[in-house]
């Protein structure tokens, strides 16, 4: 599992746990998706599946946050310690999205744009140390089982590489995308990699590239796709795979855009909440590139 380890997992995993009191002190994003992937690995589990948390930078992070807590400081922190490195990743990823967020609501376009940039070359940073992390971790489980499925989003795609590296030639590795069998299942087509992820993989992959064109427009796309995309969790009908078709219309719309539609559009939505910045980009598509209501991709 792409997480750290938590107290109580194995009581939840062997139902001597409910499941809501497992997740009470846990911070989930969304909860119902949490409390159905718990009952999907007790079932995996009464199977007789071997289920394991792997997820060493945020235990790192989480031990940081424990010393800190305890009065220490940083610089109690030793220089060749992974923790160290930890701690570095997230400071200098932290302060690039807190200067992201003191930016967005009040700097002109093009400054925000930098601002997205500089978060994404630190986020990359920080992703690339992460799999680093839990490919060393993962290699020295996986050789103790003959077949092992590896959570881990999307943007970890370095990962993969990773863990190639580490593994015998014999070993395959091979990455299955859930939410592309979502899509064929449900008949439609695409990926699921929005223009900030597209950006930030960039950079995970060529972290000592220059800004191009294409980045400076992936970035200025980002600041609309995140204005658009569905914040809270949609569970009423889960077989339709709403977020998953939400994701899709808000990176269709999202690359409708050029340069100059970003700037237009984000002076206009920059201060809305995400109903009306949808309607504003519609009505946007519609008046100045044309585009029928009907041809539009629903949200």
């Amino acid at each position: 599992m792409e997480e750290p380890s938590t107290p109580g997992f194995r009581r939840m995993l062997q139902d001597t746990l409910s499941i809501d009191d497992y997740l009470l002190p846990v911070d989930v994003e969304y909860p119902e998706f949490s409390r159905r992937i718990c009952r999907l690995l007790r079932e995996l589990y009464q199977k007789g599946k071997k289920i394991i948390q792997i997820e060493p930078f945020l235990e790192n992070l989480l031990d940081i946050h424990d010393f800190f807590s305890q009065g220490h400081s940083p610089g109690e922190l030793k220089p060749e310690s992974i923790q160290y490195q930890v701690y570095l990743a997230e400071r200098e990823a932290t302060k690039a999205l807190i200067n992201y967020y003191e930016t967005v609501m009040s700097a002109p376009f093009e400054v925000t744009v930098k601002a997205i940039i500089g978060f994404a070359r630190y986020d990359a940073a920080r992703f690339r140390l992460r799999d680093n992390l839990r490919a060393r971790a993962l290699a020295r489980h996986i050789k103790k089982y003959t077949s092992v499925f590896i959570e881990a989003g999307t943007i970890h795609y370095s990962l993969l590489q990773m863990l190639r590296q580490r593994l015998p030639k014999q070993d395959q590795v091979k990455p299955v995308f859930i939410p592309h069998k979502a899509l064929r299942a449900l008949g439609k087509k695409g990926h699921l990699y929005g223009p900030g992820d597209r950006l930030t993989l960039t950079y995970i992959f060529h972290p000592n590239i220059k800004s191009t064109p294409l980045q400076e427009l992936l970035a200025a796309r980002s600041l609309i796709y995140t204005k658009l995309i569905e914040k809270e969790e949609l569970s009423a009908d889960c077989k339709t795979f709403p977020h998953i078709l939400n994701e899709l219309a808000c990176i269709r719309t999202a690359n409708l855009l050029n340069w100059s539609d970003c700037d237009r559009l984000f002076t206009l939505i920059r201060r809305v909440k995400t109903a009306n910045a949808r309607q504003i980009v519609e009505d946007y598509l519609i008046r100045f590139k044309k585009i029928p209501r009907k041809e539009l991709n629903a949200f």
